[in-house]
């Protein structure tokens, strides 16, 4: 069974080989890898301080820096096997607002097609609804079937389809 967890750096091996499966500079929605734009993530000590940050995110009282929100990560885990993450972004801002939403999510290539990202997506929506939000955004492109199936099949309702500086995305709003 899958379970949600706080990032942690004992998976370090599970999350590098879960990477590999990624082609190279492929965006990973919800994993909180801008965070570290530039970080040797082989490193294990690198890597632990990225953990840090990524748990750091949700705390109101820490400054998390111009052009970011809040976020709560967390890690898509079976036993020791990392297979995806979702965040869930506390507010919105204007580029969330028409590109990224309140939560992203991505699942490592060797494990889709398994309704995990379904999953996920409504383990994480009670979660929003205890931040105290009645509704969150929901995108994600244009072309990708398998994730508008997963937002609709947890009650996403279409709001528009737009063109933005990341592509052409569908926005869903879900009611809490």
């Amino acid at each position: 069974m899958p379970e949600l967890i706080a990032p942690t750096g004992r998976l370090h091996s599970s999350w590098l080989a879960a990477r590999d499966e990624w082609s190279p500079g492929a965006h990973q929605d919800g994993t909180g890898l801008r965070l570290a734009p530039d970080a040797d993530l082989d490193k294990p000590e690198v890597f632990s301080a990225w953990v840090e940050r990524l748990r750091q995110q949700s705390d109101r009282s820490v400054a998390v820096g111009e052009e970011r929100v809040h976020a709560t990560h967390w890690w898509i885990v079976e036993g020791d096997s990392y297979l995806g993450a979702v965040d869930l972004r506390h507010y919105l801002n204007a580029l969330l607002l028409d590109i990224g939403g309140h939560i992203g999510y991505s699942i490592r290539p060797s494990f889709r097609r398994r309704g995990l990202a379904t999953w996920a997506l409504g383990a994480v929506l009670p979660e929003a609804r205890a931040l105290g939000l009645d509704r969150v955004l929901v995108t994600c492109d244009d072309d990708n079937v398998a994730s508008a199936r997963s937002i609709e099949r947890n009650g996403g309702v279409l709001e528009d389809v737009r063109t933005t500086n990341a592509g052409i995305k569908r926005r869903y709003w879900i009611t809490l």
